[in-house]
């Protein structure tokens, strides 16, 4: 039996779809699946990548096949990116066996149609690992507003689901959804995203990040991730927060990152005439903890609208960081939800600016909220989310397919 891992994005690149699709593979590979990771070339091409259709290589026991796609942040450019990603698939469908397991990374959606015909064709197995609710992010995103658009891609999205064998979902506001839809409860289980708590762990705020930057001697709040479409409404929030605590000297909001919304916040920083703000690069994975570390507050921001549709690994890793949390969703969202359960922060409505400088003043002057808070992520972290724990029950369901 072969694993067969898609996943548009995979190391080098970064964000936490790489470095979780690396763990998984490299996991199972070690304890003696095959496995093989069907991707994309990196957006950031290097020498060994430069002008390449394809590639393959070798990595911790297991097989990496790279295939060229459009590299751009921008919605339409992201959505020519998956389909051309899911019609090198379908080519290399050609490579399947039967009983051959084919995990399935969503989004994109569209590789639906090529776990449907590998089933149909080949005898493949098919696992959904369902990240995000689509169509539904693309319509509340405004990206999808056509009424035919949309009812196809519903009508998309629940065939997909019938002609898979099983369907991980990632929080129970996921499997919700699902549910209300109509997918067979016996089809889904719930897994959350993991964390390495041994790599991520509370670490001294004074370290080299914090010195490189300048931030020992501040009130960090911090955002380290992208900055997408499904939290830049939220993050413009936190800059007419950071406004109205401007006359705070020692509040500093650190912003860590790139995306598509990443110029509208600069030039929303501009027009503010926020000092108080620093937009700060993506760093290097290894140094995650320094970084995490040089803040005293960690932001976990959603937009209202995308609330119930997404829940970012970032909650997990922040936890695991053993810092207080502030998060920005609806307070019936899943991650309002874990935030409340664990004691690990503060969750806001997040159109709610004045609110937000509120909590943060509050928490600033409150030492010991702030450490007990940072402690109980990391506790529950740990407890629930370690990353041994998490991915031996991948390995179980995953064996019990074969």
């Amino acid at each position: 039996m072969k694993v067969s891992i898609h996943t548009m994005y995979f190391l080098p690149d970064s964000g936490s779809a790489p470095i979780l699709m690396n763990e998984l593979a490299s996991y199972l590979a070690s304890r003696g699946h095959r496995v093989e990771v069907v991707t994309t070339i990196p957006r950031e091409r290097g020498r060994e990548y430069k002008g390449r259709l394809y590639n393959s290589e070798f990595n911790n026991g297991f097989q990496v096949k790279r295939f060229w796609t459009n590299a751009t942040p921008h919605p339409i450019g992201r959505l020519i990116a998956w389909n051309i990603y899911t019609l090198w698939t379908l080519f290399h469908m050609l490579n399947f066996r039967q009983g051959d397991i084919l995990f399935l990374r969503l989004p994109p959606l569209q590789l639906g149609f090529m776990g449907f015909l590998a089933k149909r064709v080949k005898g493949a197995k098919v696992l959904l690992n369902v990240q995000d609710i689509h169509p539904d992010l693309s319509i509340e995103s405004g990206i999808l507003k056509n009424s035919l658009g949309i009812k196809l891609a519903k009508k998309f999205e629940k065939w997909v689901y019938e002609n898979s064998e099983r369907i991980i979902v990632i929080s129970e506001g996921f499997k919700k959804n699902l549910l209300d839809k109509g997918v067979s409860s016996k089809k889904l289980q719930v897994i959350p995203n993991w964390v390495d708590t041994d790599f991520l762990s509370p670490l001294p705020k004074k370290n080299f990040l914090a010195q490189k930057y300048s931030l020992v001697n501040k009130f960090v709040i911090m955002y380290s991730g992208t900055i997408s479409i499904s939290s830049n409404l939220a993050l413009e929030k936190i800059l007419e927060a950071a406004n109205l605590l401007k006359k705070e000297n020692d509040i500093l909001f650190a912003i860590v990152g790139d995306g598509i919304e990443k110029q509208n916040l600069l030039q929303k920083k501009d027009k503010l005439g926020l000092a108080n703000v620093v937009f700060l690069p993506f760093q290097p994975y290894k140094d995650l903890p320094y970084l995490l570390a040089s803040s005293d507050i960690l932001l976990v921001p959603l937009d209202k609208e995308k609330s119930h549709l997404s829940v970012p690994s970032k909650l997990y890793h922040f936890m695991a960081a053993g810092r207080p949390i502030l998060g920005l969703a609806d307070s019936d969202s899943e991650v309002a939800g874990v935030i409340k359960e664990t004691k690990c922060g503060v969750c806001v409505e997040p159109k709610e600016a004045k609110k937000i400088a509120e909590t943060i003043a509050d928490l600033k002057n409150s030492k010991h909220t702030l450490e007990a808070l940072g402690s109980n992520g990391r506790r529950y972290a740990v407890e629930n989310f370690r990353k041994e724990r998490v991915l031996k029950i991948y390995e179980d369901l995953i064996s019990s397919m074969s």
